[in-house]
């Protein structure tokens, strides 16, 4: 069933929280909310499932028009990140209370507790209560008691955020393949780009209580419809500078310069902003013509597998994100290597141009 947004505002008091927004998610797909902390994602979120009306504007789901009805006459469930179970229930019982509520057999409620209780790793703690467990295996029985109920829209907001590094990565696996055979419409919100990009789905861009651009996930990434569209689908942030097309090739600085091919093929003359992702911006050549700037190292934050170097471009801020180590010295020239295949041109309205 597909949620639908028509014309929705949000505001509280002289603060508006959601902007005029008409939107409509994809039925039975991943359809993940991505956003920086307070952009708004719970406030849809909390829309979608009733626990807030909208100021104005209407909601619809399934082909109803479900503004103003109650969540429990819903077949919704949501994860909050900051989990919520009953105390003095069983990590079993708390994950079938859904499932006893809507009348479900003693069979076939073992059988789906322990069906999901085995992919988040719960199936050692299920006599025991939430005071007896640790902080991620609470949130993974929340999450649990979510997914084991065949909702029509299952609503997660940030549910992996108390995990830890090894089960939050599977579950970014299994999750999606959890939910493909059931007819669910699932909502998810994360402040990851890199996990939006593993969920895969759909993906709506979300800045101040506004949906900047929404479609298939990969679509959103390649090809931002705006640069706020791509600063919130970059972390680290995109870098970003002026260019000009002239005479068949783009200038950067008026002293670097290379072919207005790729991407900047069909660009006319004039003055771009250009942003470009960390990633393609090395301390290494990884390409067989890379462009190579230079500028002075601000801050070098290394780790086990990757090297972040923070560094001035003629007054700006850029980042370089490189595999491997490479500690360049702070205050030093350097040279960095600009993969411009993967460059993306905006206008002087910042919509984009070409990516």
């Amino acid at each position: 069933m597909a949620i639908t947004f028509k014309n929705v505002t949000k505001r509280v008091g002289a603060e508006t929280h959601i902007h005029e927004t008409s939107v409509a998610f994809v039925e039975n797909e991943f359809n993940i909310l991505l956003g920086t902390t307070l952009a708004g994602k719970t406030t849809f979120l909390q829309l979608m499932a009733g626990l807030e009306v909208p100021t104005t504007g209407e909601i619809w789901f399934g082909g109803k028009n479900v503004t103003g009805v109650a969540t429990q006459k819903r077949n919704v469930s949501m994860v909050h990140q900051q989990f919520i179970n009953y105390p003095h229930f069983s990590v079993f019982d708390n994950i079938a209370s859904p499932l006893r509520v809507a009348g479900v057999g003693k069979a076939d409620i073992e059988r789906r507790v322990g069906r999901v209780a085995e992919l988040l790793k719960l199936t050692p703690m299920l006599k025991r209560r939430p005071n007896e467990l640790s902080g991620g295996q609470q949130q993974r029985t929340a999450l649990a008691r979510a997914l084991v109920k065949d909702a029509d829209l299952v609503l997660l907001d940030e549910p992996l955020a108390n995990l830890d590094y090894k089960l939050r990565e599977e579950l970014r696996d299994e999750l999606p393949k959890l939910l493909s055979d059931r007819k669910c419409t699932v909502v998810y919100a994360t402040t990851e780009p890199t996990e939006a990009l593993l969920l895969g789905g759909y993906t709506a861009t979300i800045h101040a209580g506004r949906v900047t651009q929404y479609g298939k996930t990969p679509e959103v990434y390649r090809r931002p419809a705006d640069l706020l569209t791509a600063q919130v689908f970059s972390d680290p942030p995109i870098n970003t500078t002026k260019v000009t097309c002239q005479a068949g090739r783009m200038v950067l600085n008026d002293q670097v310069s290379w072919a207005a091919d790729g991407p900047a093929a069909d660009l006319p003359a004039g003055t771009y902003l250009m942003g470009v992702r960390p990633h393609f911006v090395t301390v290494q050549p990884t390409t067989p013509n890379p462009v190579a700037i230079r500028g002075r190292v601000i801050i070098s934050e290394l780790s086990g597998s990757e090297s972040v170097i923070h560094f001035n471009l003629d007054g700006l801020s850029w980042v370089s994100q490189s595999h491997g180590i490479h500690g360049l010295e702070i205050g030093a020239e350097a040279t960095f290597y600009l993969n411009t295949s993967h460059c993306i041109y905006f206008g002087e309205n910042q919509q984009l141009m070409a990516a």
